[in-house]
């Protein structure tokens, strides 16, 4: 299961991070995101020792998600030595995110 992350532990967790991050920012609410949360589950399992995956519940967590001006959601940022490196917004196939994420180890 891909980590809870939040406004207190963001910081640890993503921007301190040795291996390269994912983050899905989404909320309970959203159609898309529950179809993306699955995807993002499988990713974690896949990528373990070698990236971090996490999820925000952006409802809970406003000031990272104010941070970095997620106005829609799904909304997944791609994080490398403490920087957003590449982002996609929307649902979309597992391997666009595998990809995206195979570009940062």
């Amino acid at each position: 299961m891909a980590l809870e992350i939040t406004d207190a532990n963001f910081e640890e967790v993503v921007l301190k991070s040795d291996k390269p991050v994912l983050v899905d920012f989404w909320a309970e609410w959203c159609g898309p995101c529950r179809m993306v949360g699955p995807v993002v589950d499988e990713i974690s399992k896949e990528y373990e020792g070698k990236a971090i995956v996490g999820k925000v519940n952006v409802d809970n967590n406003p000031q990272i998600s104010t941070q970095f001006g997620i106005r829609n959601i799904p909304a997944l940022l791609f994080f490398k030595n403490g920087e957003v490196v590449d982002k996609q917004v929307g649902a979309v196939p597992k391997s666009i995110l595998a990809g995206k994420l195979d570009k940062q180890l």
